[in-house]
């Protein structure tokens, strides 16, 4: 494996081998832009409308990147992260900004721990309380990300990558159908009663604040100049081309367990309901893997979130501050007393 210190100092690889080697922070976008929503908005197109939609995954694979890759970009040329591009426009930004992200952790906060403990009581059903479970997660959150080292949050988050999309992918492989289908569904169009379906797919390839929390990881590996712009644009690719295959894994999934039979999935616990008719085709062993996948995907998400919620959170406290870029260690920090602060909130009153 890579090491992950490796890219934080000196020249900025020129070969397109040398930025594959380097690629991390990609993935961890990949890993927590992608949860349960995202696996039901999926799951939904391809149980309604089987592959014809798989054309807006793409689209929207496309759209986040173009969108990250200029927030990165942005961060690379300019050395000011995208909120301090946003207070720009002005203190109540900032302000709108904040109870946002207030809002939207705690809410998130409740309902990803929630999320990964259905997995675990999938797998050990009765073993502890769903609530248990939740809780002992948003703990596991807290305690790995703030230890405070970023090195190994990227390998935490590249081991949850391995099991996430390693285990969703294959299934999908074992149910692909005929590569004539997948093509045609690359082709845009849109069924009747399919554009709800449709945008739903195009907005949940990847996150909400995950994408303006990749400044920080980026950041922390050490490409803060223009030189390394096409190293994060190489990483930035490689992530949204994990997103999309994984999601149009998760439609083919619908398309072929679902799509005909009149039965539909509107919720964590509906995806859960998939285990038992994948363990009737495939055996035990793939049911497993399949709940193995689903909760890498939630556990993932929240400690991506965990850790880009709390640079958000620290890096507005910062430009509130108008604290130049000589002091942004003393905020921009894993060991930070806003970036815990921050964990402190997203972890406990959920």
């Amino acid at each position: 494996m890579t090491d992950v210190t490796e890219g934080t100092s000196g020249e900025a690889p020129s070969t397109w081998r040398r930025r594959l080697r380097l690629v991390g922070p990609g993935i961890v976008i990949a890993v927590t832009g992608v949860g349960a929503g995202d696996m039901i908005s999926s799951l939904v197109a391809g149980t309604n409308f089987g592959t014809v939609l798989i054309w807006a995954i793409v689209i929207g694979a496309l759209m986040k990147f173009a969108v990250t890759e200029g927030i990165g970009r942005w961060y690379m040329a300019s050395g000011e992260t995208i909120l301090k591009g946003w207070h720009m426009l002005g203190r109540g930004a900032t302000w709108y900004f904040l109870v946002y992200l207030f809002i939207v952790t705690f809410v998130f906060g409740a309902a990803v721990t929630s999320t990964a403990a259905l997995g675990v009581d999938a797998m050990f059903p009765n073993l502890l309380p769903v609530w248990a479970w939740a809780a002992l997660h948003g703990i596991l959150g807290f305690v790995i990300v703030g230890i405070g080292r970023y090195d190994l949050f990227e390998r935490i988050m590249k081991s949850i990558a391995a099991i996430k999309f390693g285990a969703i992918i294959l299934l999908a492989i074992l149910l692909t159908p005929s590569l004539t289908e997948l093509a045609i569904g690359l082709v845009p169009r849109i069924p009747e009663g399919a554009l709800i379906n449709a945008l739903a797919i195009i907005g949940g390839v990847g996150g909400t604040y995950t994408l303006a929390s990749y400044t920080y990881w980026v950041r922390e590996r050490g490409w803060r100049q223009v030189s390394w712009i096409p190293t994060m644009r190489t990483d930035a690719a490689v992530g949204y081309i994990l997103t999309g295959v994984f999601m149009i894994s998760m439609l083919i999934i619908g398309a072929e367990f679902l799509f005909g039979t009149g039965r539909s999935i509107e919720s964590e616990e509906g995806i859960l309901a998939l285990a038992n008719p994948i363990q009737d085709r495939f055996g035990v062993v793939v049911s497993w893997v399949f709940l193995i996948g689903f909760w890498a995907v939630a556990t993932g998400a929240m400690i991506g979130a965990w850790n880009g919620a709390a640079y958000l959170f620290a890096d507005s406290v910062r430009t509130f501050r108008d604290a130049p870029e000589e002091q942004a260690e003393e905020y921009l920090s894993e060991k930070s007393v806003w970036f815990r602060a921050m964990l402190v909130w997203i972890t406990f009153p959920p």
